[in-house]
């Protein structure tokens, strides 16, 4: 896409095109993306996980317990992808991505700062719904921008993100913690590595960036038909990984013969999930995003299935490289995709793809949590959550096999 008009003075280093400011170089924008990604998800969302066996221990909390604060955050990231798709939503795009940054790095701090169950519900909802408006702006904010620049192959940085936070926290949390019981310092350290890791995001966004028009050629309006089955796969994908993504820590702690690798569990989800969305692109490419979104769903369904089937260390820490392997570069597929089967702007099927996903995810842990409360195991919700990951695949197949992702 061409921009053209009058020209205006050059700002900091951004350069200018008519009509328009010009965008940030690619490679500005996706790190820009990736870094928010990390903050808001990798280690807004996340953290908890490696924390989770941190809290149980030091507050007694039951399964049920710590499975309702996680669904607290998903509840939040469904109600901030919600508001994310109001039209009328007030403001600017660069403001409420920077604004929500703030929020999720202040209130994962002031998780440290209570032992009040209410108190952890609601700081875990204000987290989750900051990570959703994170995640939706970021995407139809900065992918827009790459797209207006032909770069679109630049978006898989974005996502990479996650799956950085992520391994950022497996570090983060382990090296913070003073002793089994220590779930403050780890929530605090996290908490200013969010606020560090956002202040690069400010810099490189100091200008205004606006979105681009979407293309709204031919190929874009038939991708239209399977916005609907991208959705529901979506929702079903975002159940299927998520317990297992919750839980997995607290798995380990728990089990003699895998408690050795407790720290190493969480470390294999992140390293694997960082590079995942470069090759699950490739895959999109190279075959279609119908063909690499159903191979991707087994694959995590597998994964899912073996950390609770595996028995042993070495298929446990394979089920996390599977799960971290897969689930971005599921999100990924899915937002890129529906960016690109979208006609004008694209924030609204994006938000509806995110409040899908949260949905999925925000009855995940609770519903596990209670299961392991009367089954005394994860067995049989993991293997639920397999399930709904096969469905997700089947699903897949409605959408366009002409769609790719780029």
């Amino acid at each position: 896409m061409r921009l053209g008009g009058s020209s205006s003075p050059p700002v900091a280093k951004l350069g200018t095109t008519a009509g328009m400011q010009a965008p940030l170089h690619p490679a500005a924008l996706a790190l820009a993306g990736l870094l928010s990604l990390a903050v808001a998800v990798g280690i807004g969302r996340f953290a908890y996980t490696p924390i989770l066996p941190y809290m149980a221990a030091g507050l007694d909390l039951g399964k049920s317990e710590v499975g309702l604060i996680a669904s607290a955050n998903y509840a939040g990231y469904l109600l901030g992808a919600v508001a994310a798709a109001l039209r009328s939503l007030p403001g600017d795009p660069r403001g409420w991505l920077l604004g929500a940054l703030a929020v999720s790095g202040l209130s994962t701090c002031a998780m440290a700062l209570t032992t009040d169950m209410a108190a952890f519900l609601l700081l875990r909802f204000v987290s989750g719904a900051a990570g959703a408006l994170v995640m939706v702006f970021a995407s139809s904010l900065l992918m827009d921008r790459l797209a207006a620049a032909s770069r679109d192959g630049w978006a898989d940085l974005i996502y990479a993100g996650v799956g950085t936070g992520i391994a950022i926290s497996s570090l983060a949390v382990p090296a913070s913690a003073s002793g089994v019981g220590d779930w403050r310092s780890p929530w605090l350290f996290c908490g200013a590595l969010s606020i560090a890791l956002s202040i690069p995001v400010v810099v490189l966004l100091r200008a205004q960036v606006t979105p681009a028009s979407a293309p709204t050629e031919s190929r874009v309006g038939q991708g239209e038909k399977g916005i609907r089955s991208l959705i529901l796969a979506y929702g079903l994908s975002g159940f299927g990984y998520i317990i297992t993504a919750t839980f997995v820590s607290d798995m380990m702690r728990n089990d003699p013969v895998l408690q050795p690798a407790e720290h190493l569990v969480w470390l294999c989800v992140g390293l694997a999930a960082a590079p995942s969305v470069v090759f699950w692109g490739w895959v999109g490419r190279r075959w279609s995003v119908r063909g690499a979104f159903r191979v991707a769903c087994l694959v995590a369904a597998g994964g899912v299935a073996m950390s609770v089937l595996g028995g042993g260390i070495w298929p446990v820490l394979l089920a996390a490289g599977l799960l971290g392997g897969t689930f971005v570069g599921l999100t990924a597929l899915g937002l890129v995709n529906v960016r690109r089967m979208s006609v004008g702007n694209p924030r609204r099927n994006l938000a509806l793809m995110t409040a899908a996903f949260g949905l999925g995810q925000m009855v995940g842990p609770t519903f596990a949590g209670v299961l392991h409360d009367s089954l005394g195991s994860y067995q049989v919700p993991s293997l639920l959550a397999a399930v709904a990951l096969v469905a997700a695949a089947g699903l897949g197949g409605g959408i366009p096999s002409n769609t790719q992702a780029e």
